[in-house]
């Protein structure tokens, strides 16, 4: 049976880093490429970051039932091919999918036993110093980005483990770890390596409230009501859609 991984973050967490890599250390772990109508940037490669389509051939491909999930974001679509889904399955290889807060919460309201993972900064002060570092952002994009940060990072309690990226090595081993042991668990078998149990066990949510308090409270300060600002969507999250008004979001599932 294909097990689903979901994987959320703030943008500027690290999480691509974390993906990339893990999927070279993996094997049988499928990766869903977005679809998107918006330009590519920079050295973006078709197929890569995302596949890259025209608004007609989108729409056609949702008028087909083609995406298990679709958003329309300031303009652009966004959407997770169902096919993805449905070829790890015909592999017998698991799923990776990298989604939106609010995403995770409809793709569990579909799978349940999809196990998530939350991926989160040392604290606001690193994250905001990863977004100037990248260079790719305006300071009113940094200021928003950092803003609805602190709006995911208060889902955190509703997924299954909670990575912090505090070191790149540190955090790769306990990502592969927490998928080895996720898979191993679901096919029958036994955690035979003891380290890996442990990395994946120390990441439960329940087993780093503790580690999370000063973390989330170095982001406290800077929440706002959504009334209060407009809202902001990252490119890394394509489960949100603008609709109604710009301060509404709203998740497009497929059935």
């Amino acid at each position: 049976m294909t097990a689903v991984f979901i994987i959320s973050a703030p943008s500027g967490s690290g999480k691509s880093t974390l993906v990339n890599n893990v999927r070279k250390l993996i094997p049988d772990l499928e990766f869903s490429v977005s679809y998107t109508t918006r330009a590519p940037r920079g050295n973006e490669q078709n197929g890569r970051e995302y596949f890259f389509i025209s608004r007609p051939e989108f729409e056609a491909r949702i008028a087909k039932n083609e995406f298990l999930e679709y958003a329309d974001v300031f303009g652009n679509y966004y959407g997770t091919a169902r096919r993805f889904l449905q070829q790890a399955e015909e592999h017998g290889h698991d799923l990776l999918l990298d989604i939106d807060v609010q995403g995770a919460a409809q793709i569990k309201s579909k799978i349940p036993e999809a196990v998530s993972i939350f991926i989160l900064p040392p604290n606001r002060q690193q994250l905001e110093q990863r977004l100037r570092d990248r260079g790719l952002d305006t300071e009113e994009v940094i200021q928003r980005r950092l803003l609805n940060a602190s709006r995911e990072i208060e889902n955190y309690c509703k997924y299954d483990y909670i990575l912090v990226n505090d070191r790149l090595d540190e955090s790769t081993e306990n990502l592969k770890s927490i998928l080895i042991a996720e898979r191993l668990k679901r096919s029958g078998q036994r955690v035979a390596d003891d380290s890996v149990r442990r990395r994946a066990e120390s990441c439960r949510l329940d087993n780093v409230r503790e580690r999370l308090k000063p973390i989330l409270a170095s982001f406290a300060s800077t929440a706002v009501p959504r009334a209060e600002t407009n809202e902001a969507v990252s490119d890394e999250t394509p489960a949100i859609a603008q609709t109604r008004s710009d301060n509404e979001v709203e998740v497009v599932i497929e059935a």
